[in-house]
């Protein structure tokens, strides 16, 4: 019980310490590269406890021995020159500890600080799937789901009507009829299920730098949408003058120029969602990322009329993020505000850095859709 306890206290710290320094790790991207599969590692630090450390006997030192007042008591150089090196030392520096979290702990904590709601699916999309839920015994049944407990207390049974169990030779003996084993039936239960569709511009003027804060805020946003939804699924697009469809590291890591067509993304966006996607089944997330420039104004005239006519209709909400560029001019975004000025199914945010991430998940995920 006292374990229990303690195991408590502990992840109470642990949830206290990520609360306090979770804007820290959003906008350094501290925890993207420690993500496993369901956990993630947590760096705290790791306090010390004092102790007693005892010296060699008359082996001189500080507090040993001759002195005159005001003598420098410091380990040689100029007492009036702060600051001097002493080479390499010998005592530990600061240390810390990793710790492994849930995903879905550090979901919670997120939607907590952060003051995000729950999403609600969209309308009916909910897809129906069969699952096996053992409710029963029987007493047939594969080897493999016997169960112990409940074929042991048979034999056991058994064995006192019969006069055949010992005290002194407690020895109990299953035969074929005391066998029980576990039984199912399967359910069919609804299940929310959802796809992220991200988008990006890998033009010349988007750098490393705007690269980084997409990849950070890409994976706060999934770890939000997945603690959301049974099921969900990301895809990812790149574009210049055209798009393609890649795996999650090509996303984060392409190095590519030329000029940018957004339309290209939207169009093949547009096609995953029709080919894969049925919007009676599943919850649709488009996010787009860009610097703001686009080829030409009919190209941006091309993605107002998919966005008017295909993926705000379609999806739950249409996010898009201007990361700031020396190199780009920002047009974009004033476009979308000037063409859809109150629509609540577009969301837009302009990120100048990575201190801007937290406001940026804030503002797409904050209305719970």
């Amino acid at each position: 019980m006292r374990i229990k306890q303690d195991h408590s206290r502990f992840r109470q710290i642990v949830r206290g310490q990520i609360k306090e320094n979770l804007r820290k790790y959003i906008s350094q991207g501290e925890l993207v590269s420690r993500k496993g599969k369901d956990k993630i590692s947590i760096p705290l630090p790791q306090i010390e406890i004092p102790r007693f450390r005892y010296g060699t006997k008359n082996a001189g030192g500080m507090g040993q021995g001759d002195g005159d007042i005001g003598e420098s008591v410091g380990s040689g150089g100029d007492p009036n020159q702060p600051g001097q090196g002493q080479g390499a030392g010998e005592m530990p520096g600061e240390h810390a500890i990793e710790v492994e979290v849930d995903l879905g702990d550090l979901a919670e904590i997120l939607g907590e600080e952060l003051e995000l709601p729950r999403i609600e699916p969209r309308g009916e999309k909910q897809i129906s799937v069969e699952k096996d839920k053992y409710s029963g015994i029987r007493t047939v049944g594969p080897e493999s789901l016997r169960h112990f407990k409940r074929t042991y207390r048979q034999a056991l049974k058994r064995q006192i009507a019969s006069g055949l169990y010992s005290g002194r030779n407690p020895v109990i003996i299953p035969i074929r009829e005391d066998k029980r084993y576990r039984s199912w039936k399967t359910t069919t239960v609804p299940q929310s299920n959802a796809v992220i569709i991200y988008m990006m511009d890998v033009s010349g003027s988007m750098g490393d730098e705007q690269k980084e804060i997409v990849r950070i805020e890409s994976f706060w946003i999934d770890t939000w949408l997945r603690s959301q939804y049974n099921g969900i699924e990301s895809r990812y697009i790149i574009h210049d003058a055209t798009a393609r469809e890649v795996d999650a590291h090509t996303f984060f890591h392409t190095r590519e120029s030329g000029g940018t067509m957004i339309s290209s993304a939207y169009r093949l966006c547009q096609r995953i969602v029709e080919e894969e996607y049925p919007v009676d089944q599943w919850n649709i997330y488009p996010f787009h990322f860009s610097d703001g420039d686009n080829w030409s104004q009919d190209d941006t005239a091309r993605c107002m009329s998919i966005l008017r006519e295909f993926m705000l209709p379609k999806s739950n909400v249409f996010c898009y993020g201007q990361v700031e560029s020396p190199y780009g001019s920002g047009q974009f975004l004033k476009d979308l505000q000037q063409e859809f000025p109150e629509d609540e199914r577009l969301i837009l945010s302009e990120i100048q850095d990575k201190d801007a991430i937290v406001q940026s998940i804030k503002e797409f995920l904050g209305k719970g859709k």
